[in-house]
């Protein structure tokens, strides 16, 4: 039987280690040449695919592959561009599946979260109904930690680790400041319903190097009056504190306090900017002289300080979506299953992607402490291993060196497709 060609895209917010997914999927099929024919990948996403604008992973050095292992970002590009439910948006569908036809594409190789589950599954849903053989592999990928069934995500672990990392750093600066200056200072982290990384910023602090932190949860609501008293109990004993705000915080009524009343391509509220929310809340209540910072892109940007980890387990992911679909697996996705946690040992587990697509996974209640500021023992046993180890990228001139592809497009074969809005 002739091979069949594989397709691989990016899709979402990128990660600090999204390419070493990308990284163990080319590696693992260059050695299936066998099985595997070409490997193409969508420029800027599932957009790539509905355009018909592939690019030739063949085309590029196995040095330069490898070192998309240790450069952030997306190296293919990616993209915010929800496919609806299959009768919403069969155009698209099928157009996917006329595209792969085109190219004689067998295996499709989807790296993202939970959007991108749902329409890898949905892909495999209609290349089974249209009678076109395609196996269809989600590589999990998302710093909000929150796909089900996978003990973590890739790209949190080195987001958990930037987010510690900086709040223990900006809360020493405070506390050399706060005698007559800067008493409180606030940081605000990505984290749309599920509060993982602003749980993160609690292993700042640790029981060799205590530090007064305050976490706001989207997962509880917030209390004006009682966080002012922490707030205002903290900086008494000890001077200052920190305050880790995730940008999905939500007050009583169930509003974020950030929402700016727009909408991303997903159709999510548009977030960003509680920082200098709860830094006035801060003042005005208080009267407390602040700091505030916006992690944003920082956080799942740097590369430079990722976490290990994290690093190891997005390249197995990226390497275990290839050998599945070489198993005859299909509409299925790696995981991460914890094996123990002292000490930390994991394996390649697998989901079936009718129980990942649309399901988000919160912080657990018992690891946010009781007075809804912080992280339990219980949490910090999980975080910890995440966080672990450090696995730097090559420096020259004092500048880490990340790798540009080449990128070359593939001749097209169809006809130009208008993407609806």
């Amino acid at each position: 039987m002739p091979r069949k060609n594989a397709f691989y895209a990016q899709s979402g917010g990128v990660t600090a280690v999204i390419n070493a997914s990308a990284c163990g999927v080319l590696e693992t099929a260059r050695k299936h040449k066998d099985k595997i024919g070409k490997v193409y990948a969508g420029r800027n996403g599932i957009i790539g695919a509905l355009t018909e604008d592939l690019i030739d992973t063949g085309k590029e050095s196995a040095k330069a592959i490898a070192a998309l292992r240790h450069t952030p970002a997306g190296a293919f590009g990616s993209c915010r561009f929800k496919l609806k439910g299959l009768e919403q948006s069969r155009a698209e569908y099928e157009r996917l599946i006329e595209v792969f036809k085109a190219h004689n594409i067998g295996y499709f190789f989807y790296n993202g979260g939970g959007d991108s589950a749902d329409t890898c599954l949905k892909v495999s849903q209609l290349s089974e109904k249209l009678g076109y053989p395609l196996q269809a592999i989600h590589v999990p990928k998302t710093v909000d930690n929150d796909l089900p069934i996978t003990d973590t995500c890739p790209g949190f672990g080195s987001v958990a680790k930037y987010i510690a990392i900086s709040t223990r750093e900006a809360s020493f600066d405070v506390a050399s400041m706060c005698k007559t200056s800067t008493k409180v200072f606030v940081v605000e982290v990505m984290g749309r319903h599920a509060g993982w990384i602003a749980a993160a910023g609690g292993l700042a602090s640790s029981k060799d190097c205590e530090i007064p932190i305050v976490i706001l949860f989207p997962e509880v609501a917030f209390d004006k009056t009682k966080f002012l008293a922490r707030v205002d109990t903290l900086v008494k004993k000890f001077g200052y504190c920190s305050v880790v705000v995730s940008e999905g915080v939500k007050g009583s009524d169930g509003n974020f306090l950030s929402d700016q009343g727009l909408r991303d391509a997903f159709g999510h509220a548009q977030l960003g900017g509680v920082a200098p929310v709860v830094a006035n809340i801060i003042k005005e209540g208080l009267g407390l002289k602040y700091h505030w910072a916006v992690a944003d892109y920082l956080q799942r940007a740097a590369r430079h300080i990722a976490s290990r980890t994290d690093v190891a387990q997005a390249y197995a992911m990226g390497k275990a979506a290839v050998e599945y679909a070489l198993k005859g697996h299909n509409a299925v996705m790696p995981t991460v299953v914890r094996v123990s946690s002292k000490p930390y040992k994991w394996k390649v587990g697998m989901a079936q992607l009718a129980k990942v697509a649309n399901v988000e996974k919160m912080m657990p209640k018992d690891f946010i402490s009781p007075d809804g500021f912080g992280i339990t023992d219980k949490c910090r046993v999980y975080l910890e291993p995440l966080i672990s180890g450090e696995d730097y990228p090559p420096y020259k001139n004092g500048l880490p060196q990340y790798v540009r592809l080449k990128n070359a497009a593939v001749p097209k074969k169809l006809k130009p497709f208008q993407l609806q809005k």
